[in-house]
């Protein structure tokens, strides 16, 4: 569909950052064909009037578990362990793959309708949350988690899965995967070593949860005598682009090494601070060079999948524990939501909005309390808004929430079947 978005403020980047300016927007199928010029030809299918709103790319999320929404308030103020073993996982036994499958629209239709476009998911069943992001228009990055020991037989169950669900979904252009070995806690160094040996004949980047606790970074010391980055390394694992969530306890030599392997670190700091885990050091990895994206990690332990209330958390912590308001900026933020967090899940072609960009987009209201006055939009982005500002999001060129309302799904079914699940489970 040929798209005119008219009268609406454009947030560009630069080098210098981002800047707001009054330009039309001219998309053809699912690309930008022109920003502040109709392409030669142009036709307009549908125009969307964005007066006194703001165009910005959409945001990416770059660690999550979709399937989860189901857990959202249902084991807070516990210990890490207490958490996940005594909680989460017991329940998770519990789950079919429909209810992972309504789980997954669920947090689809939430990262939506906050403004997120894209995500990167780990996740235990099947096809269902690709599943979800098809039915709803997302842009996804999937990796079925890995967890086994040596060559037993469900560790290899799991990745025939992921490689079956790869194969599936190879003609659908807005979802590509990852291989995620779940954590070095729950792969021994055999498992680890397959999985990585399947990535590197298929040509996939890998997805893993690393460094998350104090408990997960001691027992590595006494079982391997190395940190869990440096025991990942020894086996070979960042020779292929790596995705690491939260990096929460890492050594000067640690960042160093991460900085030196090309290792993009999906931050997760509402997640690590309610399970008392702490928060990836962003400023120290930020001066080593190190690419930092943003994820909410799932509902079970953020309760929310709304990516404006992790930039917020991001700035501010760091801004406190650092004694100083410079050490990071709302444009540092906005880019780790938007351009840093394509890089790492190797979409070129996302995170920005300039011509030739795939049509990924989210467009907020203006005209509300906490936008006025307009002096910064970039600050507001990430000082003051909370999500609900967002109106319409375009993906892929598609229209899939408009004026609030999702336009490819029913929400009160989504509900009414996440309802009959959790009623079920209790």
């Amino acid at each position: 569909m040929n798209l005119h978005i008219e009268n609406g403020t454009v947030l560009l980047d630069s080098e210098d950052g981002y800047h707001p300016e009054r330009l039309d927007l001219y998309i053809q199928g699912n690309q930008i064909a022109g920003i502040g010029r109709c392409p030669d030809g142009f036709v307009p299918e549908k125009t969307i009037d964005a007066a006194n709103q703001l165009i910005i790319p959409g945001l990416i999320n770059c660690h999550t578990h979709t399937y989860m929404s189901v857990f959202r308030n249902l084991a807070d103020d516990l210990s890490f362990s207490d958490w996940l073993f005594g909680n989460i996982m017991p329940r998770e036994d519990k789950l079919t793959p429909e209810d992972a499958y309504w789980g997954a629209m669920l947090s689809c239709m939430e990262m939506i309708k906050t403004g997120t476009t894209t995500f990167l998911d780990m996740h235990m069943f099947k096809h269902q949350t690709a599943l979800a992001a098809q039915k709803t228009g997302m842009r996804a990055v999937i990796s079925r988690g890995l967890s086994g020991e040596g060559h037993r037989e469900d560790g290899l169950r799991r990745i025939k899965e992921a490689k079956e669900e790869m194969e599936r979904f190879v003609n659908e252009s807005r979802i590509t995967f990852m291989y995620a070995p779940h954590a070095i806690y729950t792969c021994d160094t055999e498992y680890l070593s397959l999985v990585l040996e399947e990535a590197k004949r298929d040509n996939r980047p890998l997805h893993v949860h690393l460094s998350e606790t104090t408990e997960e970074f001691e027992q590595c010391l006494n079982t391997h005598d190395m940190t869990p980055v440096a025991y990942l390394d020894s086996l070979g694992f960042f020779e292929m682009p790596t995705v690491a969530a939260h990096c929460v306890q890492l050594t000067s030599e640690d960042i160093d090494l991460l900085a030196r392997r090309g290792v993009n670190i999906a931050a997760n700091p509402k997640s690590n601070l309610k399970l008392g885990n702490g928060y990836a050091p962003i400023p120290e990895l930020l001066d080593a060079g190190v690419n930092i994206c943003l994820g909410t990690d799932s509902q079970a332990s953020n309760n929310t999948l709304n990516l404006f209330s992790d930039m917020n958390y991001t700035a501010l912590i760091h801004k406190g524990t650092h004694h100083n308001a410079e050490t990071i900026s709302a444009n540092d933020v906005l880019s780790f939501a938007t351009r840093n967090g394509a890089k790492a899940l190797q979409l070129p072609d996302t995170g920005s909005i300039k011509e030739g960009a795939l049509a990924d987009l989210t467009i907020l209201d203006l005209n509300v309390p906490q936008f006025m006055p307009r002096n910064n939009l970039t600050s507001a982005l990430v000082y003051s808004a909370n999500g609900s500002e967002v109106n319409t999001v375009i993906i892929d060129g598609e229209v899939v929430l408009e004026q609030g309302h999702m336009t490819k799904v029913d929400e009160l079914e989504i509900y009414e079947h996440i309802n009959d699940i959790m009623t079920r489970i209790h």
